[in-house]
C-alpha cells in the first residue's frame, strides 16, 4: 500500500509540475529573442540597398550590382553563421511567358537561397522562415495604347533599392539564421530568401510545389514581407503592432498558426501586439505565403499595418524610410514563434483514416460520449517525444476567433467535458513538453461534404 501511495504522489506532483510549466516562459527562447541585433539588421538593410536593384532580370554576373550579386552575398552570409547550416541554391530555369500581362517576357534563372538547420528528434518536421530578396521599380514602365495601365514588364536596370519591400524581410530571415544556428532544435528550421516574388511568386511557388512532391512535412511557413516601416503614407504611426495575415477557413492550418503567433509572440515580447488579420493577404494582393497554402501547408504573412504606397516599388524605397527598431521587434516575434515550434512536440492527431463504402475517409475522434450529451475528445500521438509532459484541450464557441477555454489534462489520450454539446463549440488539442514549449493546436474539423450525384430519368 505504501508503494502504491508513493506512486500516486509521484504522478500527482509530476502532473502539478507539468501543469505549472504550461504557459511558462522557456529561458532558451527568451535568450534567442534577446540575441536579435538591431545593429546587424541595420547593416543588412544598407547592404541590400547597396546592390542598386535586385530585379529578377537584372545582372546575374556583375560583382556589385543586381540580383546575382545580392544572392551571392546572402549565400556567403548564411555560410558564415554556422557549419551546421546546410546552404544551397534552389535553382530553376523559367521559360518566358508570351501571354499579355506576363511578367516573364524572356527565359530567366530563378535562384532561391536556402539555409537548412537540421533537427534532432523530429527532423522531418520543418519550420520555414522566408522573405523575398528581389525588388522592382515600376517608375517609367512602358504603356501600350493611351490610357493603358503600366506594363508588368519593368525596366530591370533602373534603381530599385527595395529596403522595405523586401530587404526588411530578408534582414529578419538572415538575422534569425545567424542567431538560431547556434542552437539545436528538435525540428528542422529552414531559412529562405526567395526570388521572383515581384513577378508572381515564382521562386516560392516552385519551391512549395517541389516540397509537396517530396512529401515534406512543413508545419509552418512564416513569410515576412514589408515589415520595414512604422510610419505610413497617411502619417499614421504603429511601431508596436504587426499584422499577421492567414488564409481561411476559420480552423485552417494557417489560422492555427496565426493564433499561435499571437499567443507566443506576445508572451515573449509583451511590448508588441500581434494583430491577426483573418484574410489571406492585404486586400486584393498576395505574397509568398500563398505559394505554400495553395499546396496545403500552413502559412502566414507578417507585414506592417502602416504601408507607405508612395515608396513601394520605386526608387524612394530606401533606408531613410525604414525603421530598424520596428524590424528588430518583428524579428524577435518571429524568433520566439519559430524556436517554440522547433522545440515543441508534434501536434496530436484528432482523426483516423477509415474505409466507408469502399473509399477512405477521415473520422474525427470526437463523440458525445456514453451519455450522448458530453464532449469526449480522443487523440493519437505515435512515437511521442521523450520530453513530452502532456496535453492541453481547448474549446471556443463557433463564432469566436480565438480559443476561449483551455485546460492541461496531463499525459493522457482522451478527455471528457461533461454536458458540453459538440454542436455548439469548436474543440482542439495541443501537446506540451516539460519546458513549456507548445505544439500547434490540432482542431477537430469535419471534412467538407462533397456533392452527391443523384440519378434522374
Amino acid at each position: 500500500m505504501k508503494n502504491v501511495w508513493s506512486i500516486f504522489l509521484a504522478v500527482w506532483f509530476g502532473a502539478l509540475t507539468a501543469s505549472a510549466q504550461y504557459k511558462s516562459v522557456n529561458p532558451q527562447v527568451s535568450k534567442i529573442v534577446s540575441e536579435v541585433s538591431a545593429e546587424r539588421i541595420t547593416a543588412t538593410l544598407k547592404r541590400m540597398q547597396g546592390f542598386g536593384t535586385r530585379n529578377l532580370r537584372s545582372s546575374q554576373d556583375d560583382p556589385n550590382r543586381g540580383i546575382g550579386a545580392a544572392r551571392r552575398w546572402i549565400y556567403e552570409q548564411f555560410c558564415s553563421y554556422s557549419p551546421r547550416l546546410e546552404v544551397s541554391y534552389d535553382h530553376y530555369r523559367v521559360k518566358k511567358d508570351p501571354s499579355r500581362g506576363s511578367r516573364i517576357p524572356q527565359d530567366v534563372d530563378v535562384y532561391n537561397v536556402v539555409a537548412v538547420l537540421p533537427g534532432t528528434i523530429n527532423r522531418e518536421q520543418r519550420i520555414v522562415i522566408g522573405a523575398h530578396y528581389d525588388s522592382v521599380n515600376r517608375t517609367g514602365t512602358p504603356r501600350g495604347q493611351p490610357g493603358d495601365p503600366p506594363s508588368p514588364v519593368r525596366d530591370p536596370n533602373i534603381d530599385a533599392p527595395g529596403v522595405t519591400d523586401d530587404g526588411s524581410g530578408v534582414a529578419c530571415v538572415m538575422e534569425l539564421a545567424r542567431v538560431m544556428s547556434q542552437y539545436r532544435f528538435e525540428k528542422t528550421v529552414v531559412f529562405i530568401a526567395f526570388a521572383g516574388e515581384e513577378d508572381g511568386e515564382v521562386g516560392s511557388t516552385l519551391y512549395a510545389v517541389k516540397a509537396k512532391s517530396l512529401d515534406q512535412k512543413i508545419e509552418a511557413m512564416l513569410n515576412n514581407d514589408m515589415i520595414g516601416n512604422d510610419v505610413g503614407g497617411s502619417g499614421r504611426t504603429e511601431n508596436r503592432k504587426v499584422n499577421v495575415f492567414s488564409e481561411g477557413p476559420m480552423d485552417s492550418p494557417s489560422r492555427e498558426i496565426a493564433r499561435y503567433v499571437k499567443e507566443i509572440g506576445e508572451r515573449y515580447l509583451p511590448s508588441m501586439t500581434v494583430n491577426p488579420v483573418f484574410r489571406a493577404d492585404r486586400f486584393g494582393r498576395d505574397g509568398d505565403q500563398r505559394s505554400f497554402y495553395l499546396q496545403g501547408f500552413g502559412a502566414v504573412r507578417f507585414s506592417t499595418p502602416v504601408e507607405n504606397f508612395a515608396n513601394q516599388h520605386s526608387a524612394s524605397d530606401t533606408f531613410d524610410g525604414a525603421s530598424p527598431g520596428f524590424i528588430t521587434r518583428v524579428t524577435q516575434v518571429n524568433g520566439a514563434v519559430a524556436a517554440s515550434l522547433a522545440w515543441a512536440p508534434k501536434s496530436p492527431e484528432t482523426s483516423v483514416s477509415v474505409e466507408h463504402n469502399g473509399r477512405k475517409m477521415n473520422a474525427l475522434l470526437l463523440t458525445r460520449g456514453k451519455s450522448g450529451y458530453d464532449a469526449l475528445l480522443k487523440w493519437k500521438n505515435p512515437n511521442p517525444e521523450p520530453d513530452l509532459a502532456g496535453y492541453v484541450v481547448l474549446r471556443r464557441k463557433t463564432t469566436a476567433p480565438y480559443w476561449e477555454h483551455e485546460i492541461y489534462v496531463g499525459n493522457v489520450n482522451e478527455y471528457v467535458m461533461p454536458d458540453v454539446s459538440i454542436d455548439e463549440y469548436v474543440f482542439g488539442v495541443a501537446a506540451v513538453d516539460k519546458n513549456g514549449n507548445e505544439s500547434l493546436v490540432t482542431p477537430y474539423v469535419q471534412t467538407p461534404h462533397q456533392p452527391r450525384p443523384i440519378a434522374t430519368y
